[in-house]
């Protein structure tokens, strides 16, 4: 019997499987794709932490963290987080992840936007993907038991406690059900919803939340999408806050600095697009640093703009675009990462822990998913030695089998992967940087006229094993589902509050400083707004 089953491979999902491991958990992760591919690679410059309190403190870094978030977090959560930034950074270290050194053999740090110390740890501009890396081998050495390509179709939930969930097996294209005494949702965020324009894998495309929504498990906060200022114009691949934090400069056309480039995140994204709005460039420039600092530091920037962008960054400016990169909102969780719904768990991207609020500070991103992972795996896992048997009352199996049979049955007149691109686009130019009530109705009226067409959208490929049309028209549903979702949110929420910035209501309203609740209620999206406790 599986006592943790976890849902997703990226770095909160590792941290929760070794955590429940090490209490003496059977442990099954479940993913999509496979653990090195996860979206936790994107998480590039670094990881914040309080490790040298001569210049800095854990109350400083609760306050920037409260400040970035708008007033839509919990400080108790928050100061809990950065309170055990020293241990998880140690931890890290300990288990092999290679971060940079200082002479004197320090963990090196950077600064980041919308700080006032210097207090991110890095591992040159690869730090996600190091860190995934070695806890992935940490699981290996612990036998923990992966299964990959298995996409999440449904949770089982019975009498409001989970007890399991039905996913597909992509290689042999059949429904499995796995029942656990606790589930774990580490499924990523919602980000990826912006076709075209993110930074996002293809592979993000907000299963978890999706599912879990329809479920009945309570979502929050779904209108704040993070834009990170810096991704390559015309391909939207991320380029790190570490090439600002650095010390890189922000150009318009005339090659005049316009703006402090570490500023929080929200406002310098807006500050580039309004110029890219008057059909203006806007430039990265690192040819100040020097050759020898831009490899030492950014190599993997450097790559990806020759790569990409045919640049040389010591040798000229590198254009540049926001993009959606990182979502706030998500599952509903406590500062135990427990759901509305008992047994399941929720950890990472996918999960609201109150903590980032309206905006995200870079580097705190890392840690929020190790420190929640810890919690939840820790968590599930105490909670399931309680569990002596799991029964199920239905077969869920053959519910999703028909689900799938009538997917093959659907006409093929209209293409989901037009419909998916046209959903990005739309996203990003009615709910992008700059939002208002007209493009915010319109764009809900679009998708609900895509939700009118589904059965006209079927797949050409009507095969059984690898079959990826099925896949990717699942993936779309979702992404159509999650999108209805934020527009919604953001519709309701009539203020400028961080990443949610409105036209036609520019500033913040008090009456506001409460977290968006949905839930789904007799087959109904409820909206409310709650008391941040």
């Amino acid at each position: 019997m599986i006592d943790v089953l976890i849902i997703g491979s990226g770095i909160a999902g590792l941290t929760a499987a070794i955590n429940a491991t090490k209490n003496n958990s059977k442990v099954l992760v479940l993913s999509k794709t496979y653990p090195t591919h996860s979206q936790s690679v994107q998480a590039q410059g670094g990881i914040n932490a309080v490790l040298y309190e001569d210049d800095d403190s854990i109350d400083i870094h609760t306050q920037d963290t409260y400040k970035a978030s708008r007033m839509l977090s919990n400080k108790d959560n928050i100061k809990m987080m950065c309170e055990n930034a020293k241990d998880t950074i140690y931890w890290l270290d300990s288990i092999g992840v290679p971060f940079n050194r200082t002479f004197d053999n320090k963990i090196s740090q950077r600064k980041f936007g919308g700080t006032k110390k210097i207090r991110t740890c890095y591992s040159s501009d690869y730090t996600g993907l190091k860190i995934l890396h070695t806890l992935y081998d940490k699981c290996i050495k612990q036998n923990i038991e992966f299964k990959n390509e298995h996409l999440l179709l449904n949770l089982i939930i019975e009498n409001n406690s989970c007890i399991g969930v039905t996913a597909l097996d992509i290689k042999k294209g059949i429904v499995n059900e796995f029942l656990a005494k606790t589930t774990i949702l580490a499924t990523g965020g919602y980000a990826g919803i912006y076709t075209n324009h993110t930074t996002n894998s293809y592979a993000n495309t907000a299963d978890g939340i999706a599912i879990a929504f329809n479920a009945g498990v309570k979502l929050s906060n779904m209108e704040f999408v993070q834009f990170h200022p810096t991704s390559l114009e015309n391909s939207n691949i991320l380029i790190s806050e570490s090439a600002r934090g650095e010390g890189g400069y922000l150009l318009d056309e005339t090659q005049n600095r316009f703006i402090d480039e570490l500023k929080p995140r929200d406002e310098v994204a807006r500050a580039i697009y309004e110029k890219i709005q008057k059909n203006q460039k806007v430039y990265l420039d690192l040819r100040h640093l020097g050759i020898d600092k831009i490899k030492e530091f950014m190599p993997q920037e450097r790559r990806l703009a020759y790569d990409y962008s045919n640049i040389k960054v010591e040798e000229q400016l590198l254009p540049i675009t926001p993009a959606s990169h990182y979502s706030m909102g998500g599952i509903k969780t406590d500062i135990d990462a427990r759901t509305n719904i008992k047994n399941l768990f929720a950890c990472g991207e996918c999960a609201e822990a109150s903590i980032h609020g309206a905006n995200r500070l870079g580097g705190n991103s890392l840690l929020e998913i190790i420190t929640f992972g810890k919690i939840a795996g820790t968590n599930a896992s105490n909670d399931g030695k309680n569990i002596l048997e799991i029964k199920t009352s239905h077969n869920y199996v053959k519910l999703e089998e028909e689900k799938i049979n009538k997917i093959f049955n659907y006409s093929n007149k209209i293409n989901f992967y037009t419909q998916k691109d046209n959903i990005g686009n739309l996203l990003f130019n009615n709910l992008g940087l700059f939002r208002n009530e007209e493009k915010i109705f319109d764009l809900i009226e679009k998708l609900k006229n895509i939700y009118l067409d589904i059965e006209n959208m079927g797949i050409g490929d009507k095969s059984k094993a690898y079959n990826k049309n099925l896949v990717e028209f699942l993936e779309f549903i979702n992404i159509l589902d999650v999108a209805l979702l934020v527009s919604i949110s953001a519709l309701n929420r009539k203020e400028s509050r961080g990443s949610h910035f409105r036209l036609d209501y520019p500033t913040e309203k008090p009456e506001y400083e409460r977290n968006t609740i949905l839930n789904k209620v007799n087959n109904k999206i409820v909206i409310e707004f709650e008391e941040i406790v």
